[in-house]
């Protein structure tokens, strides 16, 4: 007779753990693994949205043509919209991560705990709420009539005048920059909390003994362990700005100018879904997929560093 075999209990533990995670792969693929090879694919071809005629094979000429020089000087080309995205990027990512870090410090040096939980609970009410309010919300404040002139009235000293957020092309640019600001850095700033949390108390009292203030040993103590979650917030804030859209699309909807925030995403929507050029959409996808796998990579590679140890 050919003896059973037998299965240790790791065995049979990685067996039924792998039956479980079968599902959330299979959804996985087919929700995003697919879609992206199906862009990649889709980049070859000229193609339009409700067309009959079947898709014609024409190589690289979609990508050539986002990249084409002599289009660079249309405000709603795709080398403008690759600009406008970096302008955005630069110039919500840096302060989010930044102050995001700042406040979170602040918060967890409170000795009230009610303090604590009020101050986290604030920053992270407007994380909650769905993109479309939180741009409605602002466009009433960035109205001519609204809150956001008569605050820069009052710090600039220029009653009466309307600094036009949503029609200059730089103000339009820092009106979303502020939005997008203002709905995300309490989901950072409790990161960054937890972070902090995670920090034994004892190195701190320690330092303090040998004579230690708290900027030394935000620097020195602080900054080095935090790093893990410095990478993981900088690579989060940086991936969410280069993907934003819904800011940008609620303003041009309410009657703003589109080439200020003719951002990447927003470029693709218009061009795949209103001119119904889906070859020249998937083209742009795939390559902000690779700017943003890139740039991730990039990220780890200048952060990466060995496990910390306290």
């Amino acid at each position: 007779m050919v003896p059973k075999k037998s299965y240790s209990i790791e065995k049979k533990q990685a067996r039924w753990g792998f039956a479980f995670v079968i599902p959330s792969l299979v959804f996985f693929s087919v929700f995003n693994f697919y879609p992206i090879l199906n862009a990649f694919y889709m980049s070859f071809f000229n193609r339009k949205a409700l067309s009959k005629a079947p898709p014609k094979f024409i190589g690289l000429d979609n990508y050539m043509r986002l990249f084409n020089p002599e289009t660079a000087s249309n405000e709603l080309s795709f080398i403008n919209s690759l600009k406008s995205t970096m302008v955005f990027t630069l110039g919500t990512f840096i302060p989010l991560l930044i102050l995001s870090l700042i406040i979170a410090v602040f918060i967890s040096q409170l000795s009230s705990n009610k303090s604590k939980k009020f101050l986290q609970v604030a920053y992270y009410c407007p994380a909650i709420l769905s993109s479309v309010v939180a741009a409605t919300i602002w466009m009433l404040i960035f109205d001519p009539r609204g809150l956001g002139n008569q605050w820069m009235n009052i710090l600039m000293g220029t009653p009466g005048t309307d600094h036009r957020w949503l029609v200059d092309p730089v103000m339009e640019q820092v009106s979303t920059m502020v939005i997008y600001f203002w709905k995300y850095i309490g989901y950072f700033v409790i990161l960054f909390i937890t972070g902090l949390a995670s920090i034994p108390p004892t190195i701190y009292e320690a330092s303090t003994i040998d004579g230690a203030n708290k900027w030394q040993n935000f620097w020195r103590i602080t900054l080095p362990l935090l790093k893990p979650t410095v990478v993981l917030v900088s690579v989060m804030a940086m991936l969410q700005c280069l993907k934003t859209f819904s800011t940008q699309y609620m303003l041009y909807s309410n009657g703003a100018p589109r080439a200020p925030i003719n951002v990447i995403t927003f470029n693709i929507y218009i061009t795949g879904i209103q001119q119904q050029y889906l070859s020249r959409a998937s083209a742009m996808s795939i390559v902000l997929f690779v700017l943003m796998l890139s740039l991730t990579l990039v990220q780890f590679k200048t952060t990466k560093s060995e496990n910390v140890e306290y």
